[in-house]
């Protein structure tokens, strides 16, 4: 896999396809393998860039350095390094977060925003974010993150028949680095765009899967405050649109990068 260094840390990422360029921005505790399911339909028609975020997988893991804002800029440092003038970025979950952040401090550089059960104010989430706050941070200091890992695995994919994505994910999460899962996620919920989402002009999708944590109405009102932006619902689906419903949010994919404009 590819490295490269910015904001003096090391970035891992892949780089395959040729075309339009495509920034594929990974959730909270994850990795780039999030795309396993998506980059290989993209790639046929795009240049796909998948990247371990910072405090994630492959890339560094600095002691405090974290935020969304430092991770936006670091997609930005990627691009410029990479001689990318403009790419269309696919944010899931946190990675919706940088898709935002990227976007308002670096509009010229963004071309098209798919944002996946994600949110433009992770810091006004009312009873839920502070519940998620809560429940997540006591398991880091008191259970400990495999733990935790299990707990959220197990709510992305409770069915039977998803037994094997879980099992992918639990490791997945459970491998994190539990001091850069503290401060990724606390950064996280403390970010939000506020009255700067109305600034943002990009032709924006948020796709929202039907049973995700927080409500399709939620994130239709949001989507209702935007310029350019559309609500596509993912039916029979949870929080990790991306394992359980990846060929659904293939298709939606494919014909929102596709279009002209």
């Amino acid at each position: 896999m590819p490295t490269i260094v910015v904001n003096d840390i090391r970035l891992d990422y892949t780089d395959q396809g040729k075309g339009a360029v495509v920034i594929l921005l990974h959730g909270l505790g994850s990795t780039k393998a999030d795309w396993d399911e998506i980059t290989p339909a993209l790639e046929n028609h795009f240049r796909v860039i998948a990247v371990d975020m910072r405090g994630h997988g492959e890339s560094g893991k600095p002691k405090s350095a974290y935020g969304v804002e430092l991770m936006a800029s670091d997609i930005h440092q990627l691009m410029v390094q990479l001689q990318i003038k403009k790419a269309s970025l696919v944010g899931f979950s946190m990675g919706g977060a940088v898709a935002f952040e990227f976007a308002f401090q670096y509009p010229e550089m963004a071309n098209k925003l798919l944002i996946l059960n994600s949110g433009p104010d992770f810091n006004d989430m009312g009873e839920f974010g502070a519940e998620l706050l809560r429940v997540r941070n006591h398991e880091l200091q008191h259970v400990g993150l495999p733990s935790l890992a299990k707990d959220i695995s197990y709510r992305m994919f409770p069915e039977d028949h998803q037994l094997e994505i879980r099992e992918v994910f639990e490791k997945r999460c459970a491998a994190n680095d539990p001091n850069a899962y503290y401060h990724s996620f606390n950064t996280l919920m403390t970010w939000g765009m506020g009255e700067r989402l109305h600034q943002i002009k990009h032709a924006t999708i948020a796709i929202a899967s039907d049973m995700d944590y927080t409500p399709v109405k939620d994130k239709q009102a949001w989507v209702d405050r935007m310029h350019q932006a559309e609500l596509v619902v993912i039916k029979n689906s949870r929080h990790g649109v991306v394992m359980d419903q990846s060929e659904a949010l293939n298709q939606v994919m494919l014909e929102f990068l596709s279009r002209n404009g």
